[in-house]
């Protein structure tokens, strides 16, 4: 049968091993705990029918070794009669229900075997099933706490990148103010030298110098007058 071919994998599948196998544990458990709800389903009810068999098999086998105990009783009391006659006729059939109770025997311990298998099945899948549910809301926490994390961390690279870039951009901000100072500084000389240059142009024509220069050639004049000369 179908359910029981699966037997091995199913025993040896350990839960551990494959969560550290997920990529997304909190995907994994789910959809474990959904294949083993289906696989649950299926293996009670084949259960159910492989207990059947073991109990029928079990009853024909009782049931036969019960007749070979009644010819082998009727077989004695034959011989206690002095009938060894009938006591052949009991212990032929009682040979011949000895070959069917040895088939009947191997039938029941292939029963007995597939019933036990499926009882192992049955308890392994509803302890796996109660221990994933125990460790779900556990796993799906950590799970939202990395992915948090995760988060957090991309946040925090990209908050690194932007410092960087805030501190490019001061130093292009204090390049910029640099060329600033020194474009007003040489502006600043250029109009010292433009105005010192203006200053000197407009001494040639004070008034006041004029005027002292025309006063003093007057009194010299008069006195070269006064003196005849």
């Amino acid at each position: 049968m179908g359910i029981i071919s699966r037997f091995k994998d199913i025993m040896s599948a350990n839960i551990n091993a494959l969560l550290d196998k997920a990529e997304d544990p909190e995907k994994m458990i789910d959809q474990y705990l959904r294949n083993m709800e289906s696989d649950l389903g299926k293996v009670k009810a084949e259960t159910a029918s492989v207990m059947a068999e073991e109990q029928r098999c079990k009853r024909e086998l009782d049931e036969c070794t019960a007749e070979i105990n009644k010819f082998q009783q009727y077989a004695e009391k034959a011989v206690a009669a002095g009938n060894d006659a009938d006591a052949k006729q009991f212990l032929t059939k009682k040979s011949q229900l000895v070959t069917k109770q040895q088939s009947l025997q191997q039938s029941y311990d292939i029963a007995a075997s597939n019933a036990t298998k499926m009882r192992q099945m049955h308890d392994k899948l509803v302890k796996d099933m109660a221990e994933l549910n125990e460790r779900k809301d556990s796993i799906k926490a950590k799970m939202a706490v990395a992915k948090t994390q995760k988060k957090m961390a991309e946040i925090g690279g990209s908050y690194a990148g932007a410092q960087n870039n805030m501190s490019a951009f001061s130093k292009m901000e204090a390049k910029a103010n640099k060329m600033l100072d020194e474009a007003n500084a040489m502006a600043e000389l250029n109009q010292t030298s433009a105005e010192a240059d203006i200053n000197d142009l407009a001494s040639k024509y004070d008034t006041d110098t004029n005027l002292a220069g025309s006063a003093v050639d007057d009194e010299l004049a008069a006195l070269k007058a006064q003196m005849g000369k």
